[in-house]
């Protein structure tokens, strides 16, 4: 039996986690440093920050793009125009862009923007060398056929050649980049197993070996007869631990390792870890081979996925620069009236023009999010357990005007910005709020199942009706179930729609409770 599965027999050598700190650069420090586990970055990235492999893919690809497109507008340029001189004309660049084009295929052929984590930067450069070979080929192939102009040759040579001495050196820059940030925690998934089993073990093995996926820390409910570590991996405690843990904003995916000939276990596992927003999965032991072929697809995809959020990256990064181009904008357009709000604020009563509340944000991370201060000072406590009521004292008089067209909610533009919210997506509920005498989210089973996407400046909920406070337990539910509906069909057409609904709602919904 390996030693990494020789139980204790004595349950107080399991250890207890420590409090958690908060580091010099914002993130949340769970554990001590004798907790950390062979695999835990300097500091963990909350979810939300960490780039998916596809989109990194894509950004390089993009600047690659860039490079040849300004190479060749300065190789085309070079060439001897007529008198006067006129535009570039679109024959003239035409073999340029040709040649742009056909690069960029052929060093996507030659899996120069994969970056795998075993790949050295000789074998890197090796593969881009390998895709301007095969551009080479094709172009002379090409041109063989389109014989170019006698003065548009030598430029044409001179812009292949300066693309092959400038691009493998932006592809080491891109290397090096990719490498720091997998070895700070950006790049690469975490996740906890549940079940201390040969299968975790053998997980632990395969990720400590790759380095392809963190494995942040082992829960299994019988503590009893669980190991202190696995494989260097902490045991962190059992499943009603791993439900309220602190680590679990840093988390990508909870990883079931019971073998599922317990089939009773591993439903009641998936039934006590699907309350949470972070995506759960089920693995499956098929050998060396399959393993590293698992431990790859736990890295960039969900395997066998149970519960989770949306996981299509193309959709994600198509929402994040919607979230830029049009939060962008909007700042621009409202920072006349955001001006003379805070001018309002400032003369109207005493206290700060701004307020920050913590809420719950993407993955139950806990985000400051910033709004206009429309309550007395004093009144607006952080914690927000009392919602707002109708005729509500704490209100000031700017605040009886912004609230009701959420006018109080702008500055919630720079969260946008920021990537902690998106301008469409399940308002942020403020942590320990209260439903009466309970808290609201022990009231709906899945409530964080709301926070599976980053929460929004508007939502699929504000525009049908639930706005405002959540006061009774069947708001609470509606508004919960009208969040999961549009996580379940987010899309960029919906977004555009919620938000030209939203104005026509806020001036239609002014007595709306806020």
């Amino acid at each position: 039996m390996p030693a990494a599965l020789r139980y204790a027999r004595n349950s107080s050598q399991v250890e207890t986690p420590n409090p958690g700190r908060r580091t010099p650069e914002g993130a949340v420090e769970p554990f001590s440093r004798d907790r950390r586990g062979p695999m835990r970055p300097p500091a963990l990235t909350p979810a939300r920050k960490r780039l998916a492999g596809w989109t990194m893919g894509i950004i390089f690809r993009l600047a690659d793009a860039a490079a040849l497109a300004a190479i060749g507008l300065v190789a085309g340029g070079a060439a001897p125009r007529p008198w006067p001189p006129a535009p570039w004309p679109p024959a003239s660049l035409a073999p340029f862009a040709v040649g742009a084009l056909i690069v960029a295929w052929s060093l996507w052929a030659a899996h120069a923007y994969d970056f795998s984590t075993r790949e050295g930067l000789t074998r890197h450069l090796a593969r881009v060398g390998g895709g301007f070979l095969l551009a080479g080929a094709v172009l002379l192939a090409l041109f063989a056929g389109f014989r170019l102009a006698e003065t548009d040759m030598p430029h044409f040579l001179a812009w292949f050649g300066a693309s092959l001495a400038i691009l493998p050196g932006l592809h080491c820059l891109w290397w090096l980049t990719v490498r720091r940030w997998r070895r700070t925690g950006r790049l690469t998934p975490n996740f906890v197993v549940v079940g201390a089993t040969a299968n975790a073990a053998s997980l632990v093995e395969a990720a400590l070996a790759s380095r392809e996926a963190a494995v942040l820390g082992v829960f299994d409910d019988r503590t009893s007869r669980a190991p202190n570590r696995l494989n260097g991996v902490a045991m962190l405690g059992d499943v009603d631990v791993l439900v309220r843990h602190r680590i679990m904003p840093f988390v990508d995916k909870i990883v079931i390792t019971v073998p599922q000939v317990a089939h009773v276990r591993v439903r009641e596992l998936i039934d006590r870890v699907s309350v949470l927003p972070n995506a759960v999965t089920l693995y499956i032991d098929q050998g060396p081979a399959g393993r590293d072929a698992t431990l790859a697809r736990i890295a960039d995809a969900p395997l066998a996925p149970i519960s989770g959020p949306p996981t299509d990256e193309r959709r994600a990064l198509l929402k994040r620069l919607e979230d830029l181009v049009i939060g962008m904008a909007a700042l621009c357009l409202a920072a006349p009236l955001m001006a003379v709000i805070a001018l309002a604020i400032r003369f109207d009563s005493p206290g700060p023009v701004f307020f920050r509340q913590r809420r719950h944000g993407f993955n139950n991370e806990e985000i400051l999010v910033w709004k206009f201060r429309s309550m007395r000072l004093g009144s607006d406590a952080p914690g927000a357990v009392r919602q707002v009521s109708a005729n509500d004292p704490r209100v000031t008089r700017v605040g009886r005007v912004l609230r009701p067209f959420s006018l109080d909610e702008l500055p919630q533009l720079f969260n946008v910005l920021a990537g902690e919210m998106s301008l469409v997506g399940p308002r942020p509920h403020a942590v320990g709020m209260q439903t009466g005498e309970v808290d609201s989210a022990e009231l709906v089973a899945r409530y964080a199942h709301r926070h599976r996407i980053k929460p929004g400046m508007t939502g699929w909920a504000a525009v049908n009706g639930s706005r405002g406070p959540v006061d009774t337990p069947d708001c609470v539910r509606r508004r919960v179930a009208l969040d999961i509906e549009y996580i379940e069909r987010q899309s960029l057409m919906l977004d555009l729609m919620i938000m030209l609904r939203t104005i026509p709602c806020l001036v239609g919904d002014r007595l709306a409770v806020r």
